[in-house]
């Protein structure tokens, strides 16, 4: 009988262990799954056709998107922010790398969520972009079409 009752408390304690730990890793695992949440995706912002094809963070508060639309040869680019909220200075710039100066085109301002699009035309060009939000920016250069 003593043994059946130690055999019986054993497998008690153990189930009450592996229930602690299950409830101890949930909030961890909800907690990844939110993070994974807040980071900007892109919105369609550009219109049908335009493919991402490239990424670059914002500090961490968000993204400036690259897309490219094969068929007019345009690149496109828009900042996005992790999570909309309050108004907030964001902005967004697109240029293309050259031997001789160009003028980029920009949109910024006091926006909850994103800033752009803005346009290009790509072809036989490289693209610079550029994303502001806030006091953070983030921005890259390359894809020659």
């Amino acid at each position: 009988m003593k043994l059946s009752r130690r055999t019986t408390t054993a497998a008690a304690l153990a189930v009450l262990a592996l229930g602690g730990t299950i409830a101890a890793t949930a909030p961890a695992s909800a907690a990844t799954t939110k993070a994974a949440a807040a980071t900007a995706t892109y919105n369609g912002a550009c219109g049908t056709g335009y493919k991402v094809i490239d990424s670059t963070p914002v500090g961490n508060v968000g993204k400036v998107f690259l897309t490219w639309n094969e068929s007019t040869g345009k690149n496109c680019a828009v900042t996005i922010r992790n999570t909309p909220g309050a108004k907030i200075y964001i902005a967004v710039e697109l240029n293309i790398s050259s031997d001789h100066e160009s003028t980029p085109v920009r949109d910024g301002g006091q926006y909850t969520s994103y800033a752009g699009p803005v346009y290009m035309n790509g072809r036989g060009h490289c693209a610079e972009w550029y994303g502001v939000i806030g006091s953070a920016s983030g921005g890259d250069a390359g894809h020659c079409g």
